[in-house]
């Protein structure tokens, strides 16, 4: 299928005109290498652009499903990030986040087809995320505490990239412990054992 839509008047078509201001023939902001900020502020409004293009997609579903909700677009650690708050809400993100996370690679394809990069897009539905994001931490520590008592491993139960992706932060910010992912999705956990 052929994309024949027009670029918005907000989405940029390129970078022209960007260049870096000069006093006295030099750079301003020595600190950095020149267009070092450019740089970074292009990446942010790319992430941005990535952020509202997946939004669009998410309120078209939310439009076509008859729910009610505010988006709100940001970039957050890096990455474009999608929140989807309101009522009503859950079966958009249902068993243990399944749905969420199809809504979530529906969404990143939709960023893909328009800017032909892939995206690292994060999408949250009702606080989900973060409400789990806590879950898991103390589901680690948790485990923490068993190998830390034990001298044993322990092995949790499958989990998604995102669910893994949050123990591993938190095992790996305490000392004498590490964890690993074993397994093939949907079926892949993470085993928490005393470090070497």
């Amino acid at each position: 299928m052929t994309d024949t839509s027009t670029p918005h008047a907000d989405q940029s078509l390129g970078d022209e005109g960007t260049e870096p201001t000069a006093v006295n023939g030099e750079t301003e902001g020595t600190d950095e290498e020149p267009g070092t900020k450019e740089k970074k502020a292009a990446g942010e409004s790319e992430l941005f652009r990535q952020s509202e293009i997946a939004a669009d997609y998410v309120e078209g579903l939310l439009d076509i499903l008859d729910y009610d909700g505010d988006i709100d677009e940001l970039v957050s650690g890096g990455r474009p990030v999608v929140e989807v708050v309101g009522g009503r809400l859950q079966n958009l993100v249902g068993q243990r986040g399944a749905t969420l996370e199809a809504l979530q690679e529906l969404a990143r394809l939709a960023v893909f087809r328009q800017t032909g990069t892939p995206s690292r897009l994060l999408l949250d539905v009702g606080g989900y995320r973060a409400n789990r994001r806590k879950e898991l931490a103390a589901v680690a520590r948790n485990a923490v505490e068993k190998v830390k008592e034990h001298g044993e491993p322990v092995r949790l139960e499958p989990m998604s990239a995102f669910e893994r992706k949050c123990v591993h932060d938190v095992v790996n910010a305490m000392s004498g412990v590490e964890s690993e992912s074993e397994g093939v999705e949907p079926n892949r956990r993470i085993i928490v054992r005393p470090a070497d």
